[in-house]
């Protein structure tokens, strides 16, 4: 065998480990992703997860993904007994926007995690919702639920930044806000809180649809 074709074995067999080692960690959110030594190797492991996946997959899947922003949210692992032992398949939870106005999430299984993680990938692709954005933060507050998980959505100041954690700060930073303040109740399972916050998405309005649907006018602004 060339020292080529053993380089080439060599670094696929390293991030495989990587994939499968970022499996195992759970996804920092909140204040763990900023203090901790343990908070910051879990949080790399999930960043090098997708570096992988970016590099691994073809030409026109990457060119596609460069015009979204994704995150991956949560990486499941399951093992089921058999009586040759165990059997491992994943799960991953992925969030992708285009940072103006659209996003959606996607949730994949596989045997391998670099696999789950591009399914997860592409159907978040194609269920993507569109968001009513004013002034880089939503137009009314607003809540959204699903199963026992449930978002407060309340507009914020421009400056104020995202205050979120976890799936509602991969949703809201996918969708292209940027001010906003998020509370999360119930649940905290991850696909849950995920799509409480889309639901809420979905729900907001403009000025301008809110007086359509009253069938009133929206009033001038007088001149100064």
């Amino acid at each position: 065998m060339s020292d080529e074709s053993l380089n080439e074995t060599a670094g696929a067999e390293n991030e495989d480990v990587i994939l499968e080692a970022a499996a195992n960690e759970e996804v920092p959110t909140g204040a763990e992703e900023n203090s901790g030594e343990e908070g910051q190797v879990r949080f790399d492991k999930l960043k090098k997860a997708e570096e992988i996946l970016r590099s691994s997959a073809p030409a026109s899947f990457r060119e596609a993904a460069d015009n979204l922003f994704e995150k991956v949210v949560h990486i499941n692992r399951c093992s089921k007994v058999v009586k040759g032992g165990r059997r491992f398949s994943f799960s991953a939870l992925v969030v992708s926007g285009d940072r103006e106005g659209r996003v959606g999430c996607g949730f994949g299984k596989a045997q391998e995690v670099s696999e789950c993680i591009k399914k997860s990938s592409e159907a978040s692709k194609k269920d993507m919702v569109s968001v009513n954005i004013t002034h880089n933060t939503i137009p009314h507050p607003v809540m959204g639920e699903h199963g026992g998980a449930r978002v407060k959505l309340i507009p914020a100041s421009p400056g104020t930044g995202l205050i979120a954690g976890g799936g509602v700060r991969a949703v809201v930073e996918a969708a292209g806000i940027k001010d906003v303040l998020a509370k999360s109740m119930g649940s905290n399972n991850p696909s849950n809180v995920v799509k409480a916050t889309l639901h809420a998405l979905e729900q907001l309005r403009s000025k301008e649809q809110i007086y359509s649907v009253r069938g009133k006018r929206l009033p001038e602004r007088k001149a100064l």
